[in-house]
């Protein structure tokens, strides 16, 4: 019999309805019900927390191992709180050296058996892991608006861009293919890619679905297994993960989780048996892991901080490219590696900053779960005061705040970690507001006179993530694409991530390692060449004739 405790908590059935993961979070909900004996998971599944309200008795995150669901020994728990109210959700593991070392056991004997299993095999249970997520969708979305604090259409929006690299990942049949060549006479040399063993991930708390997503389903779906970390903030969202693999079929010990700071990241970066590293965060964490690792040994991607500009031509439409910046500055709250948080106005365009300071106005900073949200709160008080403190450093540098969300306190969440838009004029590179990603709701503007020099600041950016420009001239576009040094560039498109089937292609100090995100480079990340040549004479395929007396001495 399942026990579980359900709330209702919505205003409609467009909206999610309440509790977590019957193995890891089952007392996360006020209401206590019993469900039925005849209950399914999927019955379970379809029930999670949907509300800011305070959570009696907030249970204890588990770690993932051998497909169960396991209770920490850890001495150390982190607590977990809503970003809307700093309401306690969940505590978090310190997970114990033991533990640590239990997972990557567990990963590598399942590799044994894993990396011999067919591609057909593994693809089957990829189409059934993404049917899950599909089935489980809002149930993600709300764990994300609950743990993260963004709103919950921007949380669907998280798992969806998650769930394309899954289904992408279905297609292995055709994107794994080897290469055969005849070399010689009777001679031919076979190329064909293999797995690398276990691997690492460890995930940041800005996209608690996507990032995750973004390494588990190429990983697994080339052979390997996978010892992952989610973000200390939110990891509900890599738990239901997890449940849904498990569910999908996935064999015990081909995905683990494991929980923690830097001790536990320490453990991942010098484990041995770990051969590769993925890792999404910022440029600090990011170049300790990769020099750390890479002088271990082990192949690392990380992706790093960004400074994304935005470009707005004379010729552009004003009210589309208006509205497209301001979604994309202020959406999320400003926590995205590709949000725009540079708007650069060429000549004119300057003038419509007050425009777009009157939309930034409208937008409804709130609780997630609230049907009429814009944007939710930053991640914790931490990141407030650290983004509060760069807006200040503008003002002391000579910038002028033309919109100013410090302060902000919505009436029914007056504890929570809220920053409205905010907008600031007059920044120049060299001062803090310019140089730092800040990571949060805050637009900062700098004009230039022409289309070249708006290039020439892009192009003096340490960063290289992602870059748009909005124009109605096909010349100007080409050449702004031909000449930005950027790896990911917009044409009146704002944020211009690549679907899966491609790479996310962020350069310069927005990366490290050689080999990308998902698509082919994702790919040859978790996988290494082989090449096998074989010599099969011709001539020995003709047998000798058989004599059917007794045979004799010669």
């Amino acid at each position: 019999m399942l026990g579980a405790v359900v709330s209702n908590c919505l205003k409609s059935q467009t909206r999610p309805v309440l509790i977590g993961n019957v193995n890891s979070y089952k007392s996360r909900c006020r209401v206590p019900r019993t469900l039925s004996s005849t209950a399914t998971a999927q019955d379970v599944a379809s029930q999670y927390i949907a509300t800011h309200e305070k959570i009696s008795n907030p249970a204890n995150t588990k770690y993932f191992i051998n497909n169960k669901f396991v209770e920490s020994n850890a001495s150390k728990w982190i607590d977990l709180h809503d970003p809307a109210t700093n309401n306690l959700v969940t505590r978090v593991p310190q997970s114990t050296p033991e533990e640590l070392t239990a997972a990557v056991d567990a990963a590598a004997e399942a590799f044994k058996s894993w990396k011999k299993t067919t591609l057909l095999t593994r693809q089957q249970i990829m189409f059934k892991f993404v049917q899950l997520i599909r089935r489980d969708w809002d149930r993600l979305a709300a764990s994300i608006t609950l743990e993260q604090g963004k709103t919950f259409a921007d949380s669907r929006g998280d798992v969806l861009r998650g769930l394309q690299v899954a289904e992408t990942a279905c297609g292995i049949t055709s994107q794994l293919t080897g290469e055969l060549l005849e070399v010689s006479t009777d001679m031919e040399t076979r190329c064909y890619r293999e797995p690398l063993g276990v691997v690492a991930a460890i995930c940041p708390f800005n996209f608690p679905a996507m990032i995750p997503l973004w390494c588990l389903p190429p990983a697994i779906i080339t052979g390997n297994t996978v010892v992952m970390k989610p973000s200390e903030r939110d990891p509900g969202a890599a738990m239901i993960i997890a449940e849904l693999a498990r569910e999908a079929g996935l064999p015990d010990g081909v995905f683990n989780i494991v929980h923690g700071t830097a001790p536990t990241v320490d453990f991942l970066i010098d484990e041995p048996r770990i051969k590769a590293i993925s890792f999404v965060g910022s440029d600090k964490a990011g170049h300790y892991i990769y020099s750390r690792g890479t002088a271990n040994g082990k192949r690392v991607q990380a992706n790093l901080g960004a400074k994304n500009h935005a470009i707005i031509m004379p010729d552009a439409n004003k009210k589309q490219a208006l509205s497209a910046i301001a979604g994309a500055a202020f959406g999320a709250a400003g926590q995205r590696c590709m949000a725009v948080s540079v708007l650069v106005t060429v000549g004119e365009t300057k003038e419509w900053v007050a425009d777009l300071v009157e939309q930034a106005k409208l937008l409804k900073v709130t609780g997630g779960f609230e049907s009429d949200a814009d944007l939710g709160p930053v991640i914790s008080p931490e990141s407030k005061q650290r983004i509060e403190g760069l807006i200040q450093s503008a003002v002391d540098d000579g910038a002028t705040i033309v919109l100013d969300g410090r302060g902000y306190k919505p009436e029914k969440y007056p504890n929570g970690n809220f920053i409205g838009p905010t907008v600031i004029t007059g920044v120049k590179p060299g001062m803090k507001a310019y140089d730092i990603e800040i990571f949060g709701p805050v637009l900062v503007v700098v004009n230039v006179n022409t289309l070249d020099d708006a290039i020439s600041l892009v192009n003096s950016n340490k960063y290289g993530n992602g870059v748009a420009i909005f124009t109605r001239s096909g010349a100007v576009a080409g050449k702004f694409q031909r000449e930005i040094e950027c790896g990911q560039v917009g044409i009146n498109v704002p944020i211009p991530v690549p679907l899966p089937m491609f790479s996310f292609t962020g350069n310069k100090g927005s990366i490290l390692g050689d080999l990308n995100f998902y698509g082919k480079a994702g790919l040859h990340f978790y996988t290494q060449m082989k090449t096998v040549t074989a010599l099969w004479r011709s001539e020995e395929a003709s047998a000798a004739e058989f004599g059917l007396n007794m045979p004799i001495q010669n």
